[in-house]
């Protein structure tokens, strides 16, 4: 059984959640608040941003935060402290996405995504480690993709920066079990998010060949970065 303590499985600590002001950081940012965390909750999207944590009330803030940013990821850790007093877990959600063929795939389009997708996730960890272990210990979970697992036509950009997402989540699990900071990664399949929504063709059910035939939601992303965010995942790193 878990002593998480009456009130929510993540009462008392406070998560930085990247991405969150739409899609799969959204509705992390709003279950972990639910379940008694405080959230910082951060973008690009400034105005999409400020609409969600308005809706989730004073458990959370907002701030305006460039994954590929060192100095932001700085300014984002001392605004978090500053707010709360400490950290627990860390979400790197954020991501940028692109489909197009390697022969026309740009350099510039490359290294953005690499930039963001799997730089940021490192600037986070990185940025995190040290209010992580001045408390105690805590979590960390990268979202990555099933795209991280495998290869898909027209991702070279992308599946590169998943793949990495997965490698980096497995070396900062090692480095840093002793410090009792646990690293894992979820990866997603297709999730009914905006950032997938031009792909949508009409008539066509992109969910039916799939063992449960339907499009994964934003929710079930969430539920999983709880579980891992939670005490109850206690003894779960590297996975």
């Amino acid at each position: 059984m878990s002593d998480t303590p009456t009130g929510g499985r993540l009462a008392g600590k406070t998560a930085i959640i990247t991405g969150g002001a739409r899609g799969q950081g959204e509705a992390e940012a709003r279950l972990f608040a639910a379940e008694g965390a405080n959230v910082v909750v951060t973008d690009v999207l400034e105005r999409e941003l400020a609409d969600v944590v308005a809706s989730i009330g004073p458990p959370a803030i907002g701030l305006r935060h460039d994954v590929a940013s060192e100095d932001d990821w700085s300014a984002v850790v001392a605004a978090t402290l500053d707010a709360f007093g400490r950290l627990d877990v860390l979400i790197n959600n954020a991501g940028v996405y692109r489909v197009v063929p390697i022969e026309d795939e740009g350099l510039e389009h490359f290294n953005r995504i690499l930039a963001v997708n799997l730089a940021g996730t490192f600037l986070g960890i990185r940025s995190c480690i040290a209010p992580l272990r001045a408390a105690g210990g805590g979590s960390i979970v990268n979202i990555s993709s099933v795209a991280g697992l495998e290869g898909f036509g027209g991702h070279a950009a992308y599946a590169s920066s998943k793949w990495g997402v997965r490698g980096l989540t497995k070396v900062a699990a090692l480095e840093l079990g002793r410090d009792r900071i646990r690293v894992n990664s979820i990866h997603p399949g297709a999730i009914d998010t905006a950032m997938i929504a031009g792909l949508a063709r009409p008539g066509v059910d992109r969910g039916a060949a799939y063992p449960i035939p339907r499009i994964g939601e934003p929710r079930d992303v969430a539920g999983l970065a709880l579980f891992l965010a939670s005490d109850d995942a206690s003894y779960v790193t590297g996975a």
